[in-house]
């Protein structure tokens, strides 16, 4: 679904859309890499991302996502570094609008093992592919940006992270 798709279903109803949270797992090598999740439905390109959870900050709902999805941990900054829309289908093929903020999270570990992992294929990605490998636009320039800043400071450590409750 494209990001035109996402605001033309946002135009057609009235409801204000759902709020997800994501992790946008990063890390330092030669470059700046991204890890990019298959999606369940349909295996295209997607971040880990989930609804808020009860009892959790926005952040460490996101962190909690990247676990589950790709068993990923890490630091992870306490505020969104942006948002993206889309439009999540539902088994009977209904649409509904989604609003994702996005919460970068520096990876440290990842575990042998993880819940989906059955589930999802999960891969790195120097950051100008993982922005051109997802569908969302608003997305692919919410990778571009972070990249792009990242890159341009003396260190590529989150501002005010937030530990994440698991460790490798």
């Amino acid at each position: 679904m494209t990001d035109v798709h996402a605001r033309a279903a946002l135009s057609q109803t009235k409801t204000r859309p759902r709020i997800q949270y994501a992790a946008l797992p990063w890390r330092d090598g030669d470059d700046l890499e991204i890890l990019l999740i298959t999606s369940r439905e349909t295996g295209r390109w997607v971040i880990p991302k989930g609804w808020p959870m009860k009892g959790r900050s926005p952040a460490a709902a996101a962190a909690a996502e990247a676990r589950e999805e790709a068993g990923v941990v890490g630091d992870i900054v306490k505020s969104p570094v942006g948002s993206y829309l889309y439009v999540k289908f539902g088994k009977r093929g209904l649409g509904s609008p989604c609003k994702v903020k996005v919460f970068p999270l520096k990876v440290t570990g990842q575990r042998e093992s993880w819940r989906e992992q059955t589930q999802r294929t999960v891969r790195w990605f120097p950051a100008a592919e993982a922005a051109a490998s997802v569908q969302e636009r608003q997305l692919a320039r919410l990778i571009r940006k972070f990249a792009k800043r990242a890159a341009k400071g003396p260190s590529k450590a989150p501002k005010r992270p937030e530990q994440s409750k698991e460790t490798g």
